[in-house]
């Protein structure tokens, strides 16, 4: 067939092909880069696996004919969509291109990525979602706010099916917040990415406060104030390798195991300099994440959420080979107590490795709830409940292994035996009570105390005796309450050796619709 042939229309939409390849043009893309920014292309190529990426849905372009936008139709309506590897597994991606109406939303946008969302379902491959987008495309009205609530009504339904992944890489205002909420990750680029629900200028009008962009909603903002973002990276090149990483710990979907990735680690390694970590004295802090290192593979431990409520610590590593999920108490922070911040920040970590068949691993040293007007009133009691509840709720496997302190509700709370631990080790370093020594000699002891002739020496004495005769190991040991007290160089071989126990654990919680969490 020669092109004079060839229908014009064809020819029409193959030129139309190779344009959407520029966006919105070579000076916008200029644009873009002078601000530090890769275009919604090069960042595909940057986190996919060379010549991986197949586009769906290249020659979609928007329908509105108000505000001249009908001259303006450019293919691929500002977001790019397909799909393309990952350490060579499935991963369907949309990229929302900036040089294209800003990247606004409208109907046929977000149809683009619902239906990415709904490929991502029917065939169990996880969705990673780019964006940099101005926002709902104002000359289409209530259409872009119909595809805004499509996109946030797939997210939930894909929640907890298949994990998904939000990269904040320019803008994200007002509505568009909310399908990252939903999502499991939210990954921040420090300097050019920003979420808020009303900008500076709103807030200025009705609160009079004068904000900048970074200080309302930026990277380090989400990173350590608010939470809503799990990492948070120097550039957008990190945030995409950040991507890499954390896929590697995921399963492609709710029905399948996360990938075996086998270790160099000596499987039997046992550490001594574990068994001098913790201060004699239980008052002093140490570093948690040290220990953490000490017993996963190769020492490599993926934080999330490492600048918000660091009292916490959650994240991914492996044992054997196996991907696992570790929450801990770090004691160099608030001495590891659990407040409001860091009990959700526990259970919705739970809540997602629960949801992904990730087996979990809990470090404990936590001396209680933080005391004070202001976690009483921000709900403390609410809040901790939530990590109850995520704890009890898991079928996955659990493991607890209690470093130091475990008192009171606390105890209650972080995983031991009663709520569903299927193996609970102590170190002989562990304190297991209702609550501290000397609080509790205080209370038990008050008017012996008061009526000696050296009040200071009597109450040392008996926190001695106290911490002698209860706070240790052995009686939670002896009511089978601990499977075993080790020594802490064990640690490693043990819980590996626990892992490969419970491979095939199956638990089945009671029929029901599903259960009412204290939001």
């Amino acid at each position: 067939m020669t092109d004079s042939t060839i229908d014009p229309r064809i020819t029409d939409l193959r030129e139309r092909k190779d344009e959407a390849k520029l966006g919105g043009g070579l000076k916008r893309i200029e644009a873009q880069h002078a601000k530090g920014k890769a275009t919604a292309r090069e960042r595909l190529d940057l986190m996919l696996d060379k010549g991986s990426f197949r586009e769906v849905d290249a020659l979609v372009m928007h329908n509105s004919h108000d505000f001249d936008l009908d001259k303006q139709r450019i293919p691929g309506d500002g977001v790019i969509t397909g799909f393309g590897t990952i350490d060579d597994r499935l991963i369907y991606v949309f990229s929302q291109d900036f040089t294209v109406f800003g990247g606004s939303v409208s109907r046929h946008h977000a149809d683009k990525i619902c239906k990415i969302l709904d490929m991502a379902m029917r065939n169990g491959a996880p969705v990673i979602g780019l964006n940099d987008s101005g926002g709902a495309r104002i000359q289409e009205g209530v259409l872009s706010l119909a595809g805004y609530a499509e996109i946030f009504f797939r997210n939930v339904m894909a929640s907890g099916v298949v994990p998904q992944v939000s990269v904040i890489m320019g803008p994200c205002a007002g509505g568009a917040v909310y399908s990252p909420a939903i999502t499991d990750f939210v990954i921040m680029v420090k300097d050019t990415s920003h979420m808020f629900v009303t900008g500076p200028d709103v807030v200025k009008t009705v609160t009079h406060e004068e904000v900048t962009f970074e200080e309302l909603g930026g990277a380090s903002i989400h990173g350590s104030r608010s939470g809503v973002a799990h990492f948070t990276a120097e550039n957008e090149e990190d945030a995409l390798f950040l991507v890499q990483q954390l896929m590697s710990y995921l399963p492609n979907n709710n029905m399948e195991d996360p990938p075996f990735v086998p270790s160099t680690d000596d499987l039997l390694r046992q550490d001594e300099e574990l068994d001098s970590i913790v201060p004699d004295n239980p008052n002093r802090p140490y570093d948690m994440k040290e220990i953490i290192r000490r017993i996963v593979d190769e020492g490599q431990f993926l934080e999330v959420h490492a600048q918000w409520a660091r009292n916490v610590i959650v994240g991914f590593a492996r044992l054997g080979g196996r991907s696992i999920g570790i929450v801990a108490q770090q004691p160099a922070v608030l001495a590891g107590v659990l407040d409001v911040d860091a009990s959700q920040k526990a259970a919705r970590f739970v809540r997602c490795c629960d949801c992904f068949n990730i087996p979990l691993v809990v470090l404990e040293d936590v001396p209680g709830f933080m005391p004070g007007l202001n976690q009483e009133h921000g709900g403390i009691i609410r809040h901790g409940a939530k990590l109850l509840y995520a704890f009890s709720e898991a079928t996955v496997p659990k493991l607890t292994v209690i470093v130091r302190k475990a008192y009171g509700g606390a105890y209650c709370v972080m995983n031991p035996r009663h709520i569903g631990a299927d193996l609970v080790l102590a170190w002989p370093s562990a304190e297991i009570a209702v609550m501290g020594p000397e609080g509790a000699v205080n209370v038990i002891f008050r008017r012996e105390i008061a009526a000696a002739k050296d009040p200071e020496t009597k109450r040392n004495d008996l926190v001695a005796d106290y911490r002698a005769r209860f706070a240790n190991p052995y009686i939670a040991a002896a009511n089978g309450f601990v499977d075993d007290v080790i020594e802490p160089h064990e640690s490693r071989p043990r819980l590996i050796n626990a892992l490969e126990m419970l491979q095939n654990k199956r638990d089945r919680l009671p029929p029901k619709k599903h259960g009412n969490i204290p939001l």
